[in-house]
C-alpha cells in the first residue's frame, strides 16, 4: 500500500506547484461550501464582470479606448440588469401568482377531463382507476401546498437579503471590470511566479468555459423568445412563465428540456384536454427543442467545451446533491473545471528499459 501511495504522489505531486495547486483548490472547495451563501453576490459578480470582459475584449479589437469599452458594457449590462429586475420578472411573478391562484379551478377542471377517460378510451381506463389517481393526487397536492406555505413564511426573513444582493452585484461589479488589472495582480501575489500548470488549466477554462458560458446566455435568450412567440400565437395560458422555464431549461442539457415538458403538458391539457391544440402545443415544443439541439446548439458551440452526455448527467447529479439548484446550473462549468485540471496535470510516465 505505502508503495501504491509513493507512486501517486511521485507520479502527480513531484513538483512544487501541483502542491500549491492542489491546496488552493482544497481551500476555495472549502470556502465555498462554508461561506458560498454570504459571499453569493462576490461570486455572481465574479461572474458577471468575467463575462462582459469578453464583450470589452472585443471592443478593444475594434480600436475603442479601454474606457470607452468598459462605458458601453457596463451600460449594457446595468441596462439589461433593469429591464429583468423591473419589466421581466414582475410580470413573471404576476402569472406566477395568478396561477397559483387560480390552482383550485386547474385542479377542478383537470379532474373533469380525468373522468371523462372511462369514457373515451373504455379499455385503457376504468373509472375506480381515475378516482385512485386523483384522491392519490390532490393528497399530494394539499401536502405540495402545505410545504410551500411552510417555505414561503420561513423565507421571509431573507427578502432583506436578497435586497442586499440585488444592490450589491451591480456595484461589484462595476468595480471588478473598472479595476480589473489591480485585482488580476493582488490575487497573483499569492501565486507562484514560475506557475505553467496554472496558467494551461487557466488558458483551457477561459477558451472553453467563455465561449459555453456567453453562448448559454445566447441559446437561453433565443430559445426562451422563440417559445413565447409560439406559446402567444397557440394562445396557452401563463405563455411568459412557460416561455421562461423553456429558455432556462437548455441550462442543464437532457434533463432541463425534459422536466419542463411537465408543466407545458399539465397548462395544456387542463386549459384544452386530449383535443387538437394540445397536441399543437407539445408538437411545437418538440420541434423547438430539435431545433435547438441539432441546429443552433452545433452552431453556437462550434468551439465551446465538448462534455460526453454521461459526464453531463453526472456532473448535474453530484453538483446538484452537494448545491442544490445552484449547483444544477453551474454543473457543466464546474465540470469544464475539473476536465481542465485532469488534461493540464502533469504527470510522470515510467517507462522500463530493457538491459
Amino acid at each position: 500500500m505505502m508503495q501504491l501511495l509513493n507512486d501517486f504522489f511521485d507520479r502527480y505531486l513531484h513538483d512544487e506547484e501541483s502542491i500549491i495547486l492542489l491546496i488552493l483548490l482544497s481551500l476555495g472547495l472549502l470556502v465555498i461550501l462554508l461561506l458560498g451563501s454570504i459571499l453569493a453576490p462576490i461570486i455572481a459578480a465574479i461572474i458577471i464582470a468575467y463575462l462582459m470582459q469578453g464583450l470589452v475584449n472585443l471592443l478593444l479589437r475594434w480600436g475603442l479606448s479601454a474606457s470607452i469599452a468598459f462605458s458601453l458594457v457596463y451600460s449594457l449590462f446595468f441596462g439589461i440588469f433593469l429591464l429583468l429586475l423591473v419589466v421581466l420578472l414582475p410580470q413573471v411573478w404576476e402569472q406566477l401568482r395568478s396561477l397559483a391562484n387560480q390552482l383550485p379551478n386547474l385542479i377542478n377542471q383537470g379532474q373533469e377531463v380525468l373522468m371523462t377517460l372511462p369514457e373515451n378510451y373504455p379499455a385503457l381506463f376504468s373509472e375506480q382507476q381515475v378516482r385512485s389517481f386523483i384522491d392519490g393526487l390532490g393528497g399530494e397536492i394539499g401536502g405540495i401546498g402545505q410545504r410551500v406555505l411552510e417555505i414561503s413564511l420561513a423565507s421571509l426573513p431573507s427578502v432583506m437579503a436578497w435586497l442586499i444582493f440585488l444592490v450589491l452585484v451591480p456595484i461589484l461589479v462595476f468595480f471588478m471590470m473598472k479595476d480589473k488589472d489591480q485585482l488580476v495582480k493582488w490575487a497573483g501575489n499569492f501565486l507562484p511566479r514560475n506557475r505553467p500548470l496554472m496558467s494551461a488549466i487557466w488558458q483551457e477554462m477561459d477558451t472553453q468555459l467563455a465561449n459555453y458560458v456567453r453562448g448559454k446566455v445566447v441559446e437561453i435568450i433565443l430559445v426562451g423568445s422563440a417559445a413565447y412567440l409560439v406559446f402567444v400565437i397557440l394562445g396557452i395560458n401563463y405563455a411568459l412563465l412557460l416561455s421562461v422555464l423553456t429558455g432556462l431549461s437548455v441550462i442543464v442539457p437532457y434533463i432541463g428540456a425534459t422536466v419542463v415538458t411537465l408543466p407545458i403538458a399539465i397548462v395544456a391539457f387542463v386549459q384544452w384536454g386530449f383535443g387538437g391544440e394540445f397536441y399543437w402545443v407539445m408538437g411545437a415544443y418538440l420541434v423547438l427543442q430539435i431545433l435547438d439541439g441539432n441546429v443552433l446548439v452545433p452552431i453556437i458551440f462550434s468551439e465551446a467545451v465538448n462534455l460526453h452526455p454521461i459526464a453531463i448527467i453526472a456532473a448535474v447529479l453530484v453538483f446538484g446533491g452537494i448545491w442544490g439548484l445552484a449547483g444544477v446550473f453551474f454543473a457543466i462549468p464546474l465540470a469544464t473545471l475539473v476536465k481542465a485540471i485532469i488534461n493540464a496535470w502533469p504527470s510522470r510516465v515510467y517507462s522500463k528499459v530493457s538491459e
